[in-house]
């Protein structure tokens, strides 16, 4: 089985005077990793073009609606895996007593 690395993201989020206000961290799954011929074509990235954005936002100015933001980059990940994937333990959490578990 082929077996896909993480790591951690860690982010520190400021208010407007720049002090820190949270300390945020992720597990990334580096899912980066192609191989020509499998899957190659399936990966896409969301990007919407602007003027697809002007419209919704003149007509909510126009009519005082109230708008909010949505992270576009995370509505993909509520979709089912089909396929069985394995990840590597995660950096600084690694069972010494089973290394190669996954």
């Amino acid at each position: 089985m082929q077996v896909i690395g993480a790591k951690w993201v860690y982010r520190n989020k400021l208010d407007e005077h720049g002090n820190i206000t949270k300390n945020k961290a992720w597990l990334i799954v580096k899912g980066y990793s192609q191989e020509k011929g499998i899957d190659y074509d399936k990966t896409y990235a969301p990007v919407a073009r602007s003027k697809v954005i002007r419209f919704p936002l003149a007509y909510t100015s126009i009519m005082k609606f109230k708008l909010y933001q949505m992270d576009v980059k995370s509505a993909f990940l509520n979709e089912y895996i089909k396929e069985e994937v394995y990840v590597c333990q995660p950096p600084g959490f690694e069972d010494y007593k089973y290394p190669n578990h996954v």
